[in-house]
């Protein structure tokens, strides 16, 4: 039963590093790994692709039934190759554009429900590490462990900021700074699974830890928590 397979949910605002902690745990566990912000990430540039406007909710909700995603971990980076409906897509994902139209994604209820079961799909033997932002709260309420990842926005934007520039993207640090503030606004007052901690997960604020710091702090707790069954 899909139940009984471990599932740790790790939650928090862009930029507390959710993503780079949960590839490595993913790794380190020899679990399988679920980037749910990259499922919206995708469906947006599916939408771009076929042409559908995102204020199309019916449209939007078929195409996310539709579309075909495969996540590869690479073994040498803390990143995943994004494959939609077979072609590689993951250079267009990490742009900010992509971003914000993953959030407004988010909040369409439609949208929403069309691809919870594609994110249930990914909890397979021998476990899974999954990132997001309502995972502990809405996707996998039952999750072994669930962790709330956060920082100050101005430690996230530049965390930010250096991601995208080691990347070669040409950012601004104060439009990202403003980025993630207004995309925090959005995210904690959407109607559906608002950004917020679920009630039984522990808040680890990551502003002072460096990435080896919280994956230490993340393991930790899960060890403990799978000790006490």
């Amino acid at each position: 039963m899909t139940n009984k397979i471990p599932v740790l949910a790790l939650d928090g605002p862009s930029g507390s590093g959710k993503g780079t902690i949960g590839q490595l745990l993913a790794r380190r566990l020899g679990w399988h790994f679920l980037d749910s912000g990259a499922l919206y990430r995708s469906l947006g540039v599916a939408a771009e692709q076929a042409g559908v406007d995102l204020n199309d909710k019916t449209a939007l909700a078929r195409l996310a039934l539709e579309m075909s995603l495969r996540f590869t971990p690479r073994e040498a980076a803390d990143t995943v190759d994004v494959q939609l409906n077979g072609q590689e897509i993951g250079d267009r994902l990490r742009t900010e554009a992509s971003g914000r139209r993953a959030s407004i994604l988010a909040a369409i209820p439609e949208v929403r429900r069309a691809l919870l079961q594609k994110q249930h799909s990914f909890r397979q033997p021998p476990g899974l590490v999954a990132d997001g932002r309502d995972m502990g709260s809405t996707v996998f309420p039952d999750a072994i462990l669930k962790v709330y990842l956060t920082a100050t926005p101005d430690v996230r934007a530049e965390r930010r900021y250096k991601q995208l520039k080691d990347k070669g993207f040409d950012v601004n640090l104060r439009g990202l700074f403003d980025e993630i503030r207004e995309r925090d606004a959005r995210d904690a007052v959407r109607e559906v699974s608002p950004l917020k901690p679920a009630k039984d997960a522990c808040i680890l604020d990551t502003s002072q830890l460096d990435i080896s710091g919280v994956v230490e702090r993340v393991y930790g707790l899960l060890q403990a928590r799978q000790r006490r069954g």
